[in-house]
């Protein structure tokens, strides 16, 4: 495919004036127009005798091609170097002035349809200039292409590569190292970061926990549990003892009256995030409908749900002192006395002692008992 300024150079190289038709038994090829990607169009009426398309149509191709060789090689032998270049930049001059669209007109008006293109670089008919279309098996096939000529040849399989199995185990002694090499190379530089413990002051009376499983999914990941005091809110966003009492009663079974702090959590989102902004969102109606309309006086305070934990305490009486501590050791010694009184007497049995004794009269085969065998199968009792 030749480029643009390569048609424009390509074309310069045959004098205007010498135009010829496209060698065709009824249309002529119409005024090409270069550096231009519209389509060619044919004349509907034959060529009028005595144009200049009829001259050059009758002219043999031969001839035509043996006067422009003739001609260029005496200028190339006359002429110097600086003197053809000089010609072949007056020749470029004229057929880009021939290329002038009152120029064109005319021609056409003349009947002077179509410009041949350089013949010795076989690059006379339109179907030269083409542009070839990149195959587009081969560009969706994409990197999986294999065989294809940018990929190279297929390697040789002679069945010595590892299995599915083995490389999921190298696939998980590659993980193992990664995590190693966060922990001995990375891990250590976390402590620049580190920041000392403040506890939370009573402006902060929020409380939100969240859950990680060390960078694994889980249905639980997203789940934000929040706690308040709903005293401490006095302070901080000017809750009377009256409000106060109604957002407890509006917190319900979410209220604790043994710890006294309110305990809500939210799951239903996707994110973290999302959760957090609706437990906050949540936390914001209950202020506002704490501190407007009906305080609820008459109605009284509920926690059945609240459930009464028995803390079982060790009793006192049970407990060790040193007098039974003494007694314990003297038994205990006691014990061991009486233990080893018998074990020298050989009144203690010893289950070692036993089986290597009666081992050896254990090992005697004994016969084993016959047993009689019924009669030939298949016959029949009469």
């Amino acid at each position: 495919m030749a480029s643009l300024p390569r048609r424009l150079l390509l074309q310069s190289r045959q004098c205007p004036s010498r135009i010829r038709s496209r060698a065709s038994p009824k249309h002529t090829a119409q005024w090409q127009r270069t550096i231009s990607s519209t389509s060619r169009r044919w004349a509907d009426e034959d060529t009028k005798e005595g144009s200049a398309t009829a001259a050059a149509a009758t002219a043999p191709a031969e001839q035509l091609k043996a006067v422009a060789s003739e001609a260029e090689s005496h200028a190339s032998k006359d002429l110097s170097p600086e003197e053809t270049t000089a010609l072949q930049l007056a020749r470029l001059v004229s057929d880009l002035k021939a290329l002038d669209p009152t120029v064109v007109s005319d021609a056409l008006r003349k009947g002077q349809r179509g410009i041949p293109f350089a013949t010795d670089m076989e690059l006379e008919d339109d179907e030269h200039f083409d542009i070839e279309e990149d195959d587009k098996r081969k560009t969706a096939a994409g990197f999986w292409a294999e065989g294809e000529e940018s990929m190279g040849p297929d390697e040789d399989y002679f069945g010595d590569d590892l299995t599915s199995h083995g490389h999921g185990e190298l696939a998980q002694h590659r993980m193992a190292r990664e995590y190693m090499r966060l922990v001995a190379w990375e891990m250590p530089l976390l402590n620049q970061l580190a920041k000392p413990f403040q506890p939370p002051t009573p402006s902060t009376p929020f409380r939100f926990r969240y859950t990680s499983y060390l960078n694994e999914s889980h249905p639980a990941a997203n789940k934000v549990v929040v706690e308040f005091a709903p005293n401490d809110l006095q302070n901080t966003h000017a809750l009377t003892p009256i409000q106060v009492s109604k957002l407890i009663k509006l917190a319900g079974v979410r209220y604790n009256p043994h710890s006294g702090i309110v305990k809500m959590s939210c799951e239903k989102f996707n994110t973290q995030a999302q959760n957090k902004r609706f437990l906050g969102e949540t936390i914001e109606s209950l202020l506002k409908e704490s501190k407007q309309g009906d305080m609820f006086e008459d109605v009284p305070f509920d926690f059945r749900h609240a459930k009464v934990k028995k803390h079982f305490k060790f009793p006192e009486k049970w407990a060790l002192t040193s007098e039974r501590k003494a007694y314990l050791e003297s038994k205990r010694a006691e014990q061991a006395k009486v233990e080893d009184e018998r074990a020298n007497n050989g009144q203690l049995v010893d289950g070692k002692t036993i089986i290597d004794t009666s081992l050896p009269f254990l090992s005697q085969q004994v016969e084993a008992e016959s047993v009689p065998v019924g009669g030939t199968r298949g016959k029949q009792l009469r």
